[in-house]
């Protein structure tokens, strides 16, 4: 069997056994050996398809695994808008029920409805933000009277 046949079976479980490590590593030197496939593929020799396999190898878990790892591992993104309301404390500012109600979310007064349909909340109460449904915020109170 040629030489670049067996680094392409060797890719091919290096490439299968990466599918359940999911570590990146065995990744790379699937793509080292399928490197070193090619080369052989063009008529390198035996000690010159090591040598590509070894720098590509190199080149990938030195060069590419740290840089993908550490796009891999950023903190989520920060959340905006009405997004960055959810989970917030509020304080109801009239009674709310299901017919509507206002509440002061972070300094701005919104219409607001209880999350429990049935509930009816008190003004100054306080309660979370649970949800955002377009302009209405849909509280449930801290401490049920």
């Amino acid at each position: 069997m040629d030489a670049w046949v067996v680094w392409l079976i060797m890719a091919a479980a290096l490439g299968v056994a990466e599918l359940f490590s999911l570590g990146l590593a065995l990744g790379l030197l699937a793509v080292a050996a399928a490197a070193a496939g090619v080369s052989g593929a063009l008529g390198l020799p035996v000690g010159l398809q090591l040598v590509v396999f070894g720098a590509t190898s190199v080149a990938g878990l030195v060069g590419v695994r740290p840089v993908v790892l550490r796009h891999i591992r950023q903190p989520p993104s920060l959340r905006s808008g009405v997004a960055a309301l959810v989970g917030r404390e509020a304080t109801t500012l009239t009674e709310v029920s299901r017919h509507g109600g206002t509440a002061r979310i972070g300094g701005e007064e919104w219409t607001a409805r209880p999350y429990d349909p049935d509930a009816v909340i008190p003004a100054g109460a306080t309660v979370d933000v649970l949800a955002i449904e377009g302009a209405t915020a849909l509280i449930y109170p801290r401490e049920l009277s």
